[in-house]
């Protein structure tokens, strides 16, 4: 890859958007700009300037012009100087298409920003607090000479502070506070002159880190961020004269990797993690062209070169494993490649870790599109890898959401830059996203189930559909909480709640927060959609209703509003209110709400529309539907 700026190359298209004033009109284009900017050698240095830029152009402009765009503020406190990271962070945010406004505190004043509920750690909106620490937080309160005793004591003492400092913000701040392991510079242990003592200091500055990440199992509110696998990607962890002299105690390219994580937590907070990887094959999971060389001509094994794709091979089925759905798109004959993946012996994937295998010779962009219309997907929750250019740009180009992994003729370097940029990356693991393939396969059993059917109601009645609604379970948090923040076509309001956020309002008096479950014949779905409600006298407001796009059109909303609208009458509310807010994605349930006997009372110049139900003619649930409803008597 060549490291110089092309005249014609990403940054200086972004500084000539920048001059002429045209970075919040075109900012839609910036991610595109940024991606080829990171595959570069100089990838650190090339993202600062384009975060300069960025930095420039106010992220209320861009929202203005996009309205599908979200600004994020971020606040940024430390123990040394703060500048380095700026920059990156700007352009790391804006690889995802997010703009983003930081504010940095005081030089050194980390404890009294998080001290100080009137810092701007707690501003209003703030959706991430960094806090940046180093040793000297450690070393400078030692006394001289001091001994690995010594140690002991202030880190036990730092990590009880950074317990209470996170607690703090867990109850007070608005956002998500990020902490990270601090290494431990060789100059400290290099002043305990026998070797004994430097091993002590390691193992109290491991159990040290250890507890820092330790707290974020503790804290809902808080991210800690593991250092040690940045550092060991390459680069110093410092400039020591920058250290002495500028109080920057963290260097210039470790806080790009820094920043490169903190873009991928923002994006992971929001929900927008990637659902669909999409994986080329010849030359991509398997060394040679299977149409050229024949199955016995490839290798994921047996050869050094091989034994590369292998590896990326175990890779992929790992992330495989966690929810992520995988595909094949090929242009290769169908049948020849069926038999490689169901019998050759080199293969760690096997057709059945995949949802769908494509190979065919028509253009891959319609084979991504094909592939996301069979599984209800928008295309921007792709990830799509392969090793040729031409496949990769014209994929890029028709589908600018999707994320392109560009592979190339070295496989060593396939497992690097599929797993760079954390696209799958989420909050929390749940037991749905784990099983999240095998429901996608059941699927295909009630397609056959349509297609047999002489009609849609002959269908939904051989499905057999029941739906249960229920308070949110303890083991349930977790996964409602995603689907606030994945869902986006069945939602209306677009509410993104943490689980510290549904844990709140499933405590709450006063306060709904319902699951709907659903199983037919062919499997239990789980939890595929929610309810927030809340009590205000004698009128029940309804604060979201969410439903997964893999249960659209089996009766499943309708049955789980017929309960709670029945809940409210019986329980004595006079009416029940809910509001639908347009997004870019959501236009087609604007119609719920009438579809159930609710009245439009208001329409804001938004878009966003009032609605009211008198609960005096109760919308039936639909006749295919059992419905189990298990909720408390009495008004919530």
């Amino acid at each position: 890859m060549s490291t110089a700026v092309d005249p014609a190359g990403p940054l200086d298209r972004l500084r000539a958007l920048h001059d002429a004033r045209r970075l919040a009109a075109e900012y839609p284009a910036v991610p595109g700009l940024l991606a080829e900017l990171a595959q570069r050698d100089d990838a650190a240095a090339q993202l600062s300037r384009a975060g300069r830029l960025l930095a420039r152009t106010a992220p209320e402009d861009v929202a203005a012009l996009h309205p599908g765009v979200q600004p994020a503020a971020v606040a940024v406190t430390g123990h040394g100087t703060l500048d380095g990271l700026t920059a990156p962070l700007v352009a790391e945010l804006a690889r995802h298409g997010i703009p983003a406004r930081v504010t940095a505190g005081d030089h050194g004043a980390w404890l009294r920003d998080l001290q100080d509920g009137g810092s701007h750690l707690y501003a209003p909106g703030t959706e991430l607090a960094l806090c940046l620490l180093d040793a000297r937080i450690v070393f400078d309160e030692l006394p001289l000479p001091w001994r690995a005793e010594d140690v002991a004591a202030a880190v036990a003492g730092k990590a009880a502070l950074l317990d209470e400092l996170a607690g703090r913000y867990a109850r007070h701040g608005p956002g998500t506070l990020v902490l990270h392991t601090l290494p431990l510079p060789a100059e400290y242990p290099r002043q305990l002159v026998d070797h004994r003592s430097r091993t002590e200091l390691a193992i109290l500055w491991r159990e040290f880190n250890i507890a820092v990440l330790r707290l974020a199992a503790a804290h809902p509110r808080l991210h800690v961020i593991d250092l040690e696998p940045l550092i060991a990607e390459g680069g110093p962890l410092r400039d020591p004269r920058l250290a002495a002299y500028a109080e920057a105690h963290l260097g210039g390219e470790l806080l790009g990797r820094y920043a490169r994580q903190a873009g991928h937590l923002l994006r992971a907070l929001r929900g927008r993690a990637k659902k669909v990887l999409v994986v080329d094959l010849d030359n991509t999971l398997w060394d040679g062209v299977l149409g050229d060389d024949g199955p016995d001509g490839i290798a994921a094994a047996t050869t050094y070169r091989g034994a590369a794709f292998g590896r990326f091979q175990r890779v992929v089925k790992q992330i495989g494993s966690q929810g992520v759905l995988l595909a094949v798109c090929s242009k290769n004959d169908r049948g020849p490649v069926l038999d490689v993946l169901r019998t050759h012996p080199d293969m760690a994937l096997r057709e059945d870790d995949f949802v769908c295998v494509s190979a065919d010779w028509e253009p891959k962009d319609g084979a991504v599109q094909a592939l996301a219309d069979r599984l209800n997907l928008a295309t921007d929750s792709f990830v799509f890898a392969d090793d040729s250019p031409f496949e990769r740009g014209l994929v890029a180009s028709s589908h600018p959401g999707a994320a392109v992994v560009p592979l190339d003729e070295e496989p060593a370097l396939h497992v690097d830059r599929l797993l760079a940029d954390g696209w799958f990356d989420v909050p929390e693991l749940t037991a749905a996203d784990r099983g999240r393939a095998a429901q996608y396969r059941q699927e295909a059993g009630r397609q056959d189930l349509r297609r047999a059917a002489g009609s849609v109601d002959e269908y939904l009645r051989a499905l057999g559909v029941t739906v249960e609604v229920a308070p949110v379970r303890d083991h349930e948090v977790a996964r409602v909480a995603q689907l606030t923040l994945r869902t986006n076509q069945f939602n209306l309001t677009t509410r993104r709640l943490q689980p510290p956020d549904v844990r709140e309002r499933l405590d709450a008096p006063g306060h709904l927060a319902l699951a709907v479950r659903s199983r037919d014949r062919f499997g239990d779905n789980g939890v595929v959609g929610a309810l927030f409600a809340h009590r205000e006298d004698a009128v029940l407001h309804i604060d979201n209703v969410l439903l997964s796009c893999r249960v659209f059109a089996r009766g499943i909303e309708q049955a789980a509003l017929a309960a709670l609208l029945e809940h409210a009458r019986d329980s004595g509310a006079a009416e029940v209110r809910a509001c639908f807010r347009p997004t870019a994605k959501n236009h087609r349930v604007r119609g719920f709400y009438p579809s159930l006997g609710f009245e439009q009372v208001a329409e804001a110049a938004d878009g966003a529309v009032e609605f009211r139900h008198p609960l005096t003619d109760l919308p039936a649930v639909p006749g295919h539907v059992t419905l189990d409803v298990a909720l408390r008597p009495g008004p919530c």
